[in-house]
């Protein structure tokens, strides 16, 4: 009974061969992981030997040889031409499906499926059909995907029919195509069929976890992606599910830190036909109701053990393959009969194969010109880090794909293994809906090509024959701007680069960007902002939060209630969203200091967001107002300032990253700095627990004459270059008149930053700086690296060119 036919508890990683990598990896997994409770649905396999037995049984090599020798453009043997593959494809899996099966495998099959019925105490169980090639998931060609699956299948005769239509699928336009690309010949892949047990997913939630980020390859990283009912919704491309980010170490409380939540839009699920047909109508979509689209598809216990399993399964693979990181693939359900969370598949992740942390080589992208502007026309998840520009071409649908030229910029709603010849040609990809883990993601990074997805209004605002720039270079949200916008490259080789003496750290404000700046070889966080989080995350003021019923605009109340859908209420919202965004970037740069800026948001700022006009006077000049300590201790404000405690605390204290420093901005007198660190110890944020550092920019000049005074409350300072030149020479940073007298070079602004790197000499406090001055001038980074400062912390784009520059000093 083993000449066509395996069971899962009969095979390991060792028989790729026989049942193809999909299959192996379910048997080693079900075999060897089971006991550390991972779950594995039952099943069987079809073997590879019987794929080829039916092809020599059936004369079927040379027959289908010569259907594909010519799917080439005329006088070309790399360009394939798009109708003549679809038309020959489309023969040959006909030959297929219609091959004549031996009469020993049909008594197989037939036996292996009732006795999997009974196992499960079903009289014919609902069973997916799965591919599963032979050279599956090589280290640089991944061939997962590319075949067909057929879900819900119930029943012997249509089971034999998926099986069928399996077998063919190796044979899809896509397929043809990957061989051809990576130089393997048609039959030297052979397919097997891995039939499993359904989880009832439909009734619950599933989705695809990778054991690293996926676009930057930070291995400290998990990415769960979420949504309701079958998980074809999301490889395919069908929704855009939620995202969760999830940092591998248990820093407290033996839980792992979930670090980003995302709500994704999930308008449909798929779900089991009630009365299927046949084959192709096992499954079907209906609609997700508007509140559950707006609630999280799973909860904090489920991604705790789904970050417990991924990390089982990806030591396991690493032990298997001797290397010390294997980033896995996995893909997921709960079942929701049950509420038991199952692990349906797992293959090595195939584009981070080595640890990207030790590439040799970074790439940055930047505006050629400076002063440009783009014209933002949507924006999406961006997939990849590069930047492309070109010509939109709108692809409605599979009967237009040879419309599709060479250089285009592929606009569509969504991508599936047919579009996949046309997807070669493009210069980068936009789709309408879709996650980082759906069919145009995958495809784009395996092509190494920048792709946007998600952007929901892309076919709507894009337009063919439209100049386009795709810059995927800005971290997790991708743009597309109106026109040919220029754009630099840089390529550093990182091994070579030269150490410094001083200690170089990075300014930070968008968590996205995190992942991607940790690979910078910096000491850590200089600064990060916390008032771009609140801007760019909550879009609520912090006392609209805090008391809602003083919003009398309705639709303003709908809007802020809409963004917190997710969560309890709006304190939940606003602390659980703002710890999470302070964590991304803890987590990247873990167990390097993290030195976070509580909000410096002026009153003009403030009143733009969500409630703000009920909570903010309008003030002449707010650049000198109503801001930094003045504001938290201000009975107006007292109760939000709490909210942004709370949300470090949670940070520090819950989630464990210890690596986070505080640091308050304008605090214009000692008593306001008395003042604050009474408000932090009561909300929790005490010196010295735990390690807790809390810093002082120095950006007023009372700051600088009353040095001593100031230091008896903070254990570290950071200049503010920006603040300190427009007080120091009476310039209102923000006047256009006055442009010209702001600069930071200016004699009167040097002497205050010297006398402020003395006054930390002399109390023997690390003073560094986080303004702009040193990434702009190279003579102020040479003045203060001669003045003997303890850190500079530099914008990202400037670190690199600054430690080529000053590798001396």
């Amino acid at each position: 009974m083993a000449h066509y036919i395996l069971d899962f508890a009969d095979l390991t990683l060792r028989d790729v061969a026989r049942v193809g990598g999909k299959t192996a990896s379910l048997g080693e997994m079900f075999g060897a992981l089971s006991s550390k409770g991972i779950r594995i649905p039952d099943g069987f396999a079809i073997t590879a030997d019987t794929y080829r037995l039916l092809i020599a049984h059936n004369h079927l090599e040379d027959r289908i040889r010569a259907e594909l020798a010519d799917i080439h453009e005329v006088g070309s043997s790399e360009c394939i031409n798009v109708q003549r593959l679809q038309d020959k494809a489309s023969k040959v899996r006909e030959l297929i499906k219609n091959a004549a099966w031996p009469d020993e495998l049909i008594h197989e099959l037939r036996h292996a499926y009732q006795k999997l019925s009974k196992q499960y105490g079903e009289a014919a169980l609902s069973v997916a059909v799965r591919s599963s090639a032979t050279a599956e998931d090589l280290p640089n060609a991944s061939f997962a995907g590319q075949q067909e699956t057929f879900l819900n299948v119930v029943g012997f005769d249509r089971l034999v029919d998926a099986c069928r239509r399996c077998f063919a699928s190796l044979f899809t336009d896509r397929a043809i195509v990957y061989r051809n690309e990576h130089d393997f010949d048609h039959f030297s892949v052979a397919l097997s069929i891995c039939i499993q047990k359904m989880v009832r997913s439909d009734l619950g939630s599933s989705g695809v976890m990778f054991t690293l980020d996926t676009e930057t390859g930070f291995s400290q990283a998990m990415v769960i992606n979420a949504s309701y009912g079958l998980g074809e919704a999301i490889v395919q491309g069908i929704v855009t599910p939620d995202e969760y980010v999830v940092y591998k170490q248990p820093l407290a409380h033996g839980a792992y830190p979930i670090i980003q939540k995302t709500v994704g839009s999930k308008e449909v699920k798929i779900i089991y036909q009630d009365s299927p047909r046949n084959t192709h109508e096992s499954t079907c979509q209906v609609a997700v109701s508007a509140e559950d689209q707006k609630k999280f598809a799973l909860n904090d216990a489920y991604i705790q053990e789904l970050a417990r399993a991924g990390l089982v399964i990806e030591q396991h693979y690493a032990q298997i393959h001797g290397t010390t990181w294997m980033p896995m693939d996995i893909e997921w359900a709960i079942d929701g009969i049950n509420s038991k969370l199952f692990i349906v598949q797992a293959r090595p992740e195939t584009v981070h194969h080595a640890n990207v942390q030790e590439r040799p080589t970074l790439k940055t992208y930047h505006l050629k010109d400076p002063s440009t502007k783009p014209v933002i026309m949507v924006t999406g998840q961006s997939v990849g880090q590069g930047v492309a520009n070109g010509k939109a071409r709108y692809i409605a649908g599979r009967d237009q794909l040879y419309e599709f030229e060479q250089g285009e910029i592929l606009v569509t709603n969504m991508t599936d293994p047919d579009w996949v010849p046309i997807m070669k040609k493009a210069r980068a990809i936009v789709t309408n809906i879709g996650g980082r883990t759906c069919h145009a993601a995958i495809v784009s990074r395996e092509l190494g090509i920048p792709a946007i997805v998600g952007t929901e209004q892309g076919t709507q605002k894009l337009v063919t024959g439209q100049e386009i720039t795709v810059d995927c270079s800005q971290g997790a949200t991708g743009y597309v701007y109106e026109g040919n916008v220029p754009f630099v490259e840089s390529v550093l080789d990182v091994k070579e680069l030269p150490k410094i003496a001083r200690v170089v750290m990075v300014n930070l404000a968008d968590p996205e960007g995190a992942f991607a700046a940790s690979l910078l070889p910096v000491a850590g966080v200089g600064l990060a902002r916390l008032e771009f989080i609140i801007n760019s995350y909550l879009g609520i003021h912090p006392m609209a939060v805090m008391t809602p019923s003083a919003v009398t605009d309705k639709q303003v109340l709908k809007n802020m209630y809409d963004r917190a859908a997710a969560y309890d209420s709006l304190q939940d919202f606003f602390i659980n969203t703002l710890a999470q965004g302070v964590s991304m970037i803890a987590a990247a740069f873990y167990p390097r200091p993290v030195i976070v800026r509580l909000s410096d948001f002026k009153s003009n700022e403030y009143r733009n967001l969500l409630g703000g006009t009920y909570f903010e006077p309008y003030e002449e000049n707010p650049m000198l107002g109503w801001r930094g300590a003045s504001r938290y201790i201000s009975k107006a404000y007292v109760p939000a300032f709490g909210l942004e405690c709370a949300a470090l605390k949670k940070a520090r204290d819950e989630m464990g990253f210890s690596n986070i420093k505080l640091m308050i901005p304008f605090v214009r007198t000692v008593h306001e700095a008395e003042q604050t660190s009474k408000l932090l110890v009561e909300h929790g944020l005490v010196r010295g627990d735990r390690g807790l550092e809390v810093y002082m920019m120095v950006e007023i000049p009372s700051n600088v004459l009353l040095f001593e005074k100031f230091s008896h409350h903070f254990d570290g300072f950071s200049i503010g270059s920006n603040d300190l030149t427009q007080l120091t020479l009476g310039v209102d940073r923000d006047s256009g008149i006055l442009h010209h007298i702001f600069d930071e070079r200016d004699e009167a602004v040097k002497v205050m930053v010297k006398m402020a790197l003395d006054g930390a000499k002399k109390v023997k406090k690390p003073i560094g700086i986080c303004g702009q001055a040193p990434s702009d001038y190279p003579e102020i980074a040479e003045f203060l690296l001669d003045e003997g400062i303890n850190s500079i912390s530099l914008s990202v784009d400037a670190v690199l060119p600054f430690m080529l520059r000053y590798q001396k000093k």
